[in-house]
């Protein structure tokens, strides 16, 4: 174990996913095991530059695993984006006697970190937590399971409504550049089409779809459509395009929206993050830096922050040709 580490900060930054609370807890309950110092930084690196820094003990994580969100807050900092932004950062943590980081966030709280690293050399470990789960060397990030098993609750009682009005209605999910909510939540809600960014349907084959869907006897259906699906500029676009050449279907439109980030989370996320945090923390402790910890195979491990930001992680290919068959 190194020496030199006797004190860590950690902080959430980018947008808040369920099972931050957990890694948290996680980071600073491994800290105090080891019999080091664990200190909290609030909104990110904004508040790492302002120096809106607490310590945490084992007692002050209590009852938070269970809990969405992220009790450190979470910000974007534009300042830290500039080169003045960081030295004030690396100037408040040495002020505080923090001699390492653990950042909970996307490629974006990465980047900042890898590059803070580069400048000053200062001790940084990432941990993925987006619901999106469009992070490279990680099967999971946290609050992917999470947001899933809220997708598919939504899903399933729009149904009912759709089955009792012989409605289609487009479900419109997060995932912006990655159709991983999309295409597994679509798959476990039984959807009849999913539209994701990584599969260009085509409105053409769209339409084949809903016409077979139609014609075989169904009288409602569910498209689940990811927010970064390039067919249409928006959904709503979609149920135009739809009631202009299918005016058989009567066509709603929902989008789940900011309730996909919430909620408490899973039990496995709550598990990932704690096993997540535990790595991180003694990752840098063995004199580690510049890594992000993952899962791969049920099987806990490190990725350089480079590769975790420029790698791109890659849609199932097997769950889209099972989608297919299922829509049958």
């Amino acid at each position: 174990m190194s020496a030199s580490i006797k004190r860590i900060g950690v902080l959430t930054s980018g947008g808040d996913a369920p099972g931050m609370n957990a890694a948290i807890r996680s980071v600073v309950r491994t800290c105090a095991f080891h019999g080091i110092e664990c200190m909290g930084i609030y909104r990110g690196f904004e508040g790492m530059i302002e120096g809106d820094i607490t310590e945490m003990g084992p007692r002050a994580v209590k009852n938070i695993v269970n809990k969405g969100g992220t009790i450190l807050k979470s910000a974007r900092s534009k300042e830290f984006m500039k080169p003045e932004g960081r030295l004030k950062a690396f100037q408040s943590l040495k002020k505080n006697g923090i001699d390492a980081l653990v950042i909970i966030g996307g490629d974006g709280s990465f980047t900042g970190g890898m590059v803070f690293n580069k400048e000053f050399g200062f001790p940084v470990m990432g941990i993925p937590g987006t619901i999106d789960n469009d992070i490279f060397g990680t099967k999971y990030t946290l609050g992917y399971d999470t947001a899933l098993n809220t997708v598919v609750e939504a899903i399933d009682k729009i149904r009912d409504t759709a089955n009792s009005h012989n409605r289609l209605f487009f479900v419109e999910v997060m995932g912006r550049d990655a159709g991983h909510i999309a295409l597994n939540a679509g798959i476990g809600a039984g959807a009849e089409e999913i539209l994701i960014p990584e599969e260009n349907l085509g409105l053409d084959r769209l339409l084949e779809s809903l016409q077979k869907s139609k014609a075989s006897g169904k009288s409602s259906s569910i498209v689940v459509v990811s927010e970064g699906d390039k067919i249409g500029k928006n959904v709503f676009e979609l149920k135009d395009y739809v009631e202009e050449n299918l005016p058989e279907y009567e066509v709603r439109v929902s989008v789940l929206g900011h309730i996909q980030r919430g909620g408490s989370p899973s039990c496995f996320d709550r598990v990932l993050a704690s096993r997540l945090g535990v790595k991180a923390v003694e990752s840098l402790l063995e004199g580690k830096t510049n890594f992000m910890v993952g899962i791969d195979c049920d099987v806990i491990q490190l990725t350089p922050l480079e590769q975790a930001v420029k790698g791109k992680s890659k849609i199932d290919e097997e769950l889209v040709r099972v989608s297919d068959i299922m829509s049958t």
